[in-house]
């Protein structure tokens, strides 16, 4: 604080360390670039005034806005909100501000919108589960760009790597005897579903029979919609493409005992806990840790000197067996 308590200045700090204004607003941003005595005389001129760099001034005189945009398709599915808060934790250790916006970018029609949040931000965490390649490597062209479940050529991505986990589910359910199994597919046009499809068609083949349901929105109701023919299918076990879909079968099979004995239906692991689901195997999607991935990826884009190639991270995904 500097008389009758006025907040002080990078001006009040550079005239008590004897240096230019300039070389005061070096120290604090770039300290490497400065004599160590003279960023010493700076950093005590600062310290003894109570002086608070702004850091969306500092970022701009990086040419920066020290904001970075995280982009998902809807504010509806819950398998977004972990990833939010992770890519936020990580951002904030970094000084960075995360805003949240909402583009699915399922069509051409929305780069334009895409393009002008492009000029606000300094980079992008996108969640595009289910645009074209074309649309979604056209958004990712603005700014430095980390996709999140998605993988597109030349742009660097993160995933959970649960099309593993789903085949080794089916691969597990066949071990155990059961001969019928079905697979409940998410929405049409998703790339992770591609991803599950594959792996679980691969582990069944001549193993035991698969049926193939779908596509399914990632809804409760959709669950419930499926039921019907999920136990016209014959199957004994039933691998969901999303936790709410999975839940909305079981609540049309726990409504008759003897169908839920009959039918295994595999979840999440925290609503396995929380409903004390017995004899049901558990996929571990760690969705903080999956944003926090992803937001080192975008940093180190950011960084100077950063990485000149996309980089493709495959995140394991723990499955939990009763």
């Amino acid at each position: 604080m500097t008389g009758a308590g006025r907040l002080a200045t990078l001006a009040d700090v550079a005239t008590l360390a004897g240096v230019s204004k300039a070389t005061a607003s070096r120290v604090l941003s770039r300290p490497e670039l400065v004599s160590p005595d003279t960023a010493g005389r700076v950093l005590a001129a600062a310290a003894k005034l109570g002086f608070v760099p702004n850091r969306a001034a500092r970022q701009l005189a990086r040419g920066r806005t020290g904001v970075v945009a995280l982009v998902v398709p809807t504010l509806d599915n819950a398998f977004f909100t972990p990833i939010i808060a992770g890519a936020q934790a990580a951002a904030g250790e970094a000084d960075l501000q995360l805003t949240v916006a909402v583009h699915p970018l399922a069509e051409a029609g929305e780069l334009a919108a895409f393009e002008r949040l492009s000029h606000q931000v300094d980079g992008f965490i996108v969640v595009a589960p289910r645009g074209a390649d074309d649309v979604v490597r056209a958004a990712t062209g603005h700014k430095p760009t980390v996709l999140v479940d998605r993988e597109v050529a030349g742009v660097s991505s993160v995933v959970a790597d649960t099309a593993t986990a789903f085949g080794s589910l089916v691969s597990r359910f066949v071990a155990e005897g059961h001969e019928r199994v079905a697979y409940l597919g998410g929405p049409d046009g998703s790339w992770q579903n591609v991803q599950r499809t594959a792996a679980v068609v691969e582990a069944a083949a001549g193993r035991a029979e698969l049926t193939v349901l779908g596509p399914y929105p990632s809804t409760f109701e959709a669950g419930v919609r499926a039921s019907d023919d999920v136990l016209a299918s014959g199957a004994t076990a039933v691998v969901p493409y999303a936790t709410a879909i999975g839940l909305g079968l079981m609540f049309v099979l726990r409504a008759d005992e003897h169908r839920e004995r009959s039918v295994t239906v595999s979840s999440e692991r925290m609503v396995v806990d929380a409903l004390g689901l017995v004899g049901v195997p558990a996929i571990d999607v760690d969705g903080e840790h999956l944003g926090r991935v992803a937001a080192g990826r975008l940093l180190e884009l950011l960084a100077p000197g950063g990485p000149s190639e996309p980089t493709t991270t495959r995140l394991p995904v723990p499955v939990r067996w009763p």
